[in-house]
Order: structure tokens, then C-alpha cells, then sequence
């Protein structure tokens, strides 16, 4: 089965400091085994917050480490006219492009599970692995 990985618990892996570090350790061990699917802006996003708040060395075992264990799909025309077509509707909402990218990529491939801290998921539907 396959599980969705997102920005969030990408780097409370990465920080030890972060409030969901350990939520997000015990996280990896239930994907363990578990086909990892995310989509490139995710990636984009969690390179550049990580190298950001944690710095060059932490980004490089996100690339190195981390990232090849995850299948990382190109966010192609059709889903991208979907996700800003899905963040115009909610525009009052403070739901990030990137996060309706998420959500939109999920309903197309049949994922129901997200590897992610972000309650976000929960309010679209999908069930936490955290």
C-alpha cells in the first residue's frame, strides 16, 4: 500500500528540536516497508526549509539519505491546474499551494494515508501516519 510523504514530517525527522520529532520517528517505523510516494514540489519545499532553518549539512542527508527512498513524481500541467484550481476555490483558507498540490495528487493516485504532521490531512480526509 502505498503512503504519501510530506514536508512536515520530513523535517521533524530531521529536528531533534522540533515538537513533532518523536511523533514523526515513530511514523518512519509504521512506513517501514511501505511503497513512499511524493510529488516535486514537495521535495522542493522540504530541501529548501531544511537547508533554510537547519542548515547545508542537514539538507544534504535529506538528499542523500531520506529523499532516495521515496518515488518523487513531477508535478505535471494536469495536476498543477487542479491544485491552483482547488487553493482559488479556498482562497480565504490558509492552505498552501503545496498542500493542495498534496491533497490533489492523493485523489488521483487512490492514496489515503500521509506520512505528515500537518492536520491539514485529516481535514481533507486522509488518515496520518504519525
Amino acid at each position: 500500500m502505498s503512503v504519501f510523504v510530506d514536508t512536515s514530517a520530513l523535517y521533524a525527522l530531521l529536528d531533534a528540536a522540533d515538537a513533532g520529532h518523536e511523533r514523526a520517528l515513530r511514523g518512519s517505523e509504521l512506513i517501514l516497508g511501505e511503497e513512499l510516494l511524493t510529488h516535486s514540489y514537495v521535495m522542493v519545499e522540504a530541501v529548501s526549509l531544511v537547508r533554510r532553518r537547519l542548515g547545508a549539512e542537514a539538507a544534504a542527508r535529506l538528499i542523500d539519505d531520506m529523499l532516495p527512498a521515496i518515488k518523487i513524481v513531477d508535478v505535471d500541467e494536469a495536476l498543477r491546474g487542479r491544485a491552483v484550481a482547488a487553493f482559488r476555490a479556498a482562497v480565504s483558507s490558509s492552505i498552501s499551494l503545496v498542500d493542495r498540490t498534496s491533497f490533489e495528487f492523493m485523489r488521483t493516485l487512490g492514496i489515503s494515508r500521509a506520512y505528515a504532521l500537518d492536520p491539514d490531512f485529516e481535514a481533507e480526509g486522509f488518515e496520518l501516519v504519525s
